[in-house]
């Protein structure tokens, strides 16, 4: 079996390779991606895969092995792109201005994809049944995991396992990684408006000035961090937008601020969201402002099943060698796929993309990219993983 998939999956690379050029070149946004979807279902069409539509834009595919009953194994790839403008001069590059395949659902999609065709010619050779779960929005709230669960996409079949890989630029092309429990945390977002008394400048006594409440704010909410958490619990929280004020000579009435809070530790999370309201409420109404504070709970911790990581991390060595097969770092990045990991047991690894370990592309910046050969090891793995995992 092995073999063969790595057969099939080098014979297919060149023809993966274009497919993953053109969803780079014609990327779209959280639940926007109806191009997309419909290129997904033209290729599952192709390949003769049955598939159904949940969330708009989210496709469902279903190919049945051996023995369908046996076991069901659901593979997931993200679809959906950022509003980021591509820097890259490559034939590929983004066609539609000021959005940008900026953190590889182009290459996950593709892998996917490869991953359905080669187990569908080799559906006579495996046992069980394996979902096929094309995902919209996992860059937004409230993430399209969150949608599709809504929906049932766990269920008629219900899957034991779900399976999805992200692309890692700081590993090696060639090589993939695993980490079993914690891997991602969970994000929220945070908005905050502090309202004063504005004035002249020249007067700010007369004032209640919300820049400097802000100010002070700021500072205060990073103490929650450094002072209040348990110190053996990761957790970020960082303010990324400070906005209000339009002149030199006008203190205004009303400032805003932006911010995410990331945790690896649920409880420890919505203690910090009690610490980070009352923190904030006290603070300014100390000096003389008023609050309003909204918390959007977003994403929770990706918690990878140690079990069925092992499990995978054996398969992966089998697939691979032991020296292609590293360990995942944890990261305060977040991912809607922790979602899934809170309803069935859960995998989430990492397939290396490097190009020059000299020039890292990373994830999120206009100048991301991969090694394209990557793809073929990446649809590999995953039909190997959907086709041999059985028990843990």
């Amino acid at each position: 079996m092995i073999d063969k998939i790595k057969l099939l999956a080098k014979q297919y690379a060149p023809e993966f390779i274009d497919i993953r050029r053109h969803l780079h070149a014609h990327p779209e946004l959280s639940y926007q991606e109806f191009e997309t979807a419909a290129f997904v279902q033209q290729k599952l069409s192709e390949y003769n895969i049955p598939f159904e539509i949940k969330a708009q834009t989210g496709v469902i595919g279903l190919i049945k092995g051996k023995n369908p009953d046996k076991r069901v194994i659901a593979l997931r790839a993200d679809m959906d792109a950022l509003p980021i403008t591509e820097a890259n001069d490559v034939p590929y590059k983004s066609k539609h201005e000021g959005i940008m395949h900026a953190c590889g659902h182009d290459v996950h999609t593709t892998c996917l994809l490869g991953a359905a065709k080669i187990l569908q010619e080799l559906k006579d050779e495996w046992e069980g049944t394996v979902k096929l779960i094309f995902q919209p929005g996992e860059e937004k709230n409230p993430g399209g995991a969150s949608l599709l669960i809504n929906e049932g996409v766990l269920e008629n079949p219900a899957p034991t396992a779900i399976f999805g890989l992200h692309v890692h630029p700081g590993l090696q092309t060639g090589k993939v990684s695993f980490r079993a429990g914690k891997v991602m945390a969970s994000a929220d977002e945070l908005y905050f408006t502090i309202k004063g008394k504005g004035g002249h400048a020249a007067s700010p006594h007369l004032t209640v000035d919300p820049i400097l409440i802000a100010s002070h704010l700021v500072i205060a909410l990073q103490q929650i961090i450094s002072r209040r958490k348990n110190p053996f619990t990761p957790s970020v929280l960082s303010i990324t937008a400070f906005n209000g004020g339009t002149t030199t000579n006008v203190i205004p009435s009303e400032v805003k601020l932006m911010g995410t809070f990331r945790a690896m530790d649920e409880n420890w999370r919505f203690e910090a969201h009690d610490l980070i309201r009352k923190t904030s409420e006290d603070l300014v109404k100390s000096m003389g402002g008023e609050l309003d504070l909204h918390i959007d709970v977003g994403y929770p911790t990706v918690y990878n099943h140690e079990a069925l990581t092992e499990a995978a991390r054996q398969k992966a060595v089998a697939f691979m060698g032991i020296d292609k097969v590293e360990e995942t770092e944890i990261r305060m990045g977040a991912e809607d796929f922790g979602y899934y990991t809170q309803k069935i047991p859960g995998c989430f690894y990492r397939l290396g993309v490097m190009q020059d370990p000299n020039n890292i592309r990373n994830v999120h910046t206009p100048v991301f990219d991969i090694d394209e050969s990557a793809i073929e090891i990446g649809m590999g793995m995953m039909a190997w993983l959907g086709a041999s995992v059985e028990q843990w």
